[in-house]
C-alpha cells in the first residue's frame, strides 16, 4: 500500500502565483519560515516579513525544541531579514491568540475534548486574524514556512495538497484552511525534498538560523508540563476510575491529566480480571470519571463531526459515499476509508461529516481533527464529535449518561478525552 493510503495520487499541475504579487511572510524566528520569505524574494515577489507577538509576558530564551514565540524568537525573525533584504514588523495579536487558541484550549479539556492547539492557530491566527490584516493593507498573500504545497487545477480551483518531503509533510495542520483562504496561502517550501536541504540553504545564505532545533511542543506551554499547566487553570478534582461495566476501581487526582490510550501513571489497585493492562477509555468531565478498559476496546470504526470545512472544491455529491484516506494525527499514517455528509439525527437540519475506516482507528476521541485526503490532496476536514467503538460493550446503568464512546450499533455519543499532538513548525 502507497505511504498516502490506497487512493491514487494526484498529478501537480502548477503552482499557485505564477506573477509579481505583495506577500506577507509569517516569520516565527525558525529556519523554515526564514528559507521561505527568502524564496519568495527569489521569485520576484514583494515580501515584508512580520513576526506575531503571541504573549504579553513572552519568556526571553528558548530552551532548545520547546516553545517558541519569544524574544529570542523575534530577534532571530528580525536578523534573518536583515539578511534576506526585506522590511520587518512585530505585530501584537496576543488578545486574539488568548481568546482563540489558548482559552479555547482550556475549554476544550474541561469539555472533556481533545483540542490541537496548532489547527486553531492556523485556521484563527495566521490564515484569519493574519490574514485580514494582511488583505485590508494591500498584501496578496501570505507565506509560511510550512510544508505543503497548494496548486491550481484545470479549473483555476485552489488545492491544498502534501508536501513532497513526506516525513515533514504538514498539510495535516493547514487542513483547516477554507477555499478563500487557500486563494491567499504561499508555501514555498512544499516541493523541498528534505528539511536537509532547507537547512543547507539557510546556511548557504547566511542565515543565522540554519541549524536552530525545531519546535516540537505546545507553543504557550514552553517547559512541555500540559499536565500541571491544566492544573493551574481548571483545578484538579479526585474522582473514580471506572471499568467498562461502571464498577469504580480505582481514584484520579483530575481527570484532565488523561489521555485516551493512556496506559502509565493510573495507578489502579485492583488488577483486572483478566491480568492484562488497562487503557484510558474514555474522560468524563460531566462526573469527573475516567474510563479503562483493554487494548482492543480501543478500537474506533466510525468517526463524524459536524464542524466540517472543504479545503478548496467540495465533492460535486457530497451525499454519495466517496472513498479516501483518513488521518487523525499530525503524524500519524492515513487510512483508507469512506465518508459522506449525512443529516444528524437531532432533527435540526444540520449535517455531519461521516468517516468509516476500511480498519479500527485506535486511540481516537471527539475534539481531535479527522483530514481527509483523496491522493495527496487535502479534501477537508472536521472537528469529531463522536465515535463508535469497534467493540461492543455490555449494556451497564452509567453508559447512558456517559460522554463515552457508544457500541457499534447503537446511538452516538462522543468520547472525551485529553491530550494534543502539536506540529512542529
Amino acid at each position: 500500500m502507497p505511504r498516502f493510503g490506497a487512493a491514487a495520487p494526484v498529478a501537480p499541475r502548477g503552482a499557485a502565483y505564477t506573477c509579481r504579487v505583495r506577500v506577507l511572510a509569517a516569520m516565527s524566528g525558525g529556519v523554515d519560515s526564514a528559507v521561505a520569505a527568502a524564496r519568495a524574494v527569489d521569485a520576484g515577489h514583494d515580501v515584508v516579513g512580520v513576526h506575531l507577538a503571541l504573549s504579553r509576558m513572552p519568556g526571553t530564551l528558548r530552551t532548545g525544541s520547546r516553545g517558541c514565540c519569544t524574544i529570542e524568537d523575534s530577534m532571530d525573525a528580525q536578523r534573518a531579514a536583515n539578511v534576506i533584504g526585506i522590511p520587518y514588523y512585530v505585530w501584537d495579536f496576543s488578545e486574539r491568540f488568548k481568546l482563540d487558541v489558548v482559552d479555547d484550549f482550556v475549554a476544550e479539556y474541561t469539555a472533556g475534548r481533545t483540542p490541537n492547539p496548532c489547527m486553531r492557530c492556523n485556521e484563527r491566527i495566521k490564515f484569519a486574524a493574519l490574514l485580514e490584516k494582511a488583505l485590508a493593507l494591500g498584501f496578496d498573500a501570505v507565506c509560511t514556512g510550512h510544508y505543503a504545497a497548494v496548486l491550481t487545477d484545470a479549473d483555476g480551483n485552489r488545492e491544498l495538497h502534501r508536501a513532497s518531503d513526506e516525513a515533514k509533510d504538514q498539510s495535516y495542520v493547514l487542513g483547516v484552511l477554507t477555499a478563500e483562504q487557500l486563494a491567499h496561502a504561499m508555501f514555498p517550501l512544499g516541493a523541498t525534498p528534505s528539511k536537509a536541504e532547507v537547512r543547507a540553504e539557510a546556511a548557504a545564505r547566511g542565515l543565522s538560523v540554519a541549524n536552530k532545533p525545531d519546535s516540537h511542543d505546545i507553543c504557550f506551554i514552553p517547559d512541555g508540563d500540559t499536565r500541571g499547566w491544566l492544573a493551574d487553570r481548571v483545578g484538579a478534582e479526585r474522582g473514580d476510575i471506572l471499568d467498562r461495566e461502571g464498577n469504580a476501581i480505582g481514584v484520579h487526582e483530575g481527570a484532565h491529566a488523561f489521555t485516551v490510550g493512556q496506559r502509565r501513571g493510573l495507578s489502579i489497585g485492583t488488577p483486572a480480571p483478566d491480568g492484562r493492562p488497562r487503557f484510558v477509555l474514555e474522560v468524563r468531565p460531566k462526573t469527573n470519571t475516567v474510563v479503562v478498559g483493554p487494548k482492543e476496546a480501543l478500537d474506533i470504526a466510525e468517526i463524524a463531526g459536524s464542524r466540517y470545512t472543504w479545503a478548496g472544491a467540495a465533492p460535486r455529491e457530497p451525499e454519495q459515499t466517496f472513498a479516501c484516506d483518513v488521518q487523525i494525527r499530525a503524524h500519524a499514517d492515513p487510512v483508507p476509508a469512506v465518508a459522506r455528509v449525512a443529516p444528524l439525527s437531532d432533527g435540526s437540519g444540520r449535517t455531519e461529516l461521516v468517516i468509516t475506516p476500511t480498519e479500527p482507528l485506535s486511540g481516537v476521541a471527539p475534539g481531535q481533527t479527522a483530514v481527509v485526503y483523496v491522493g495527496t490532496r487535502v479534501l477537508g476536514q472536521t472537528t469529531i464529535d463522536r465515535t463508535v467503538s469497534a467493540v461492543p460493550v455490555e449494556a451497564s446503568s452509567v453508559a447512558a449518561e456517559s460522554l463515552g464512546a457508544e457500541p457499534a450499533g447503537a446511538g452516538p455519543v462522543g468520547v472525551g478525552s485529553a491530550g494534543a499532538t502539536p506540529a512542529s513548525r
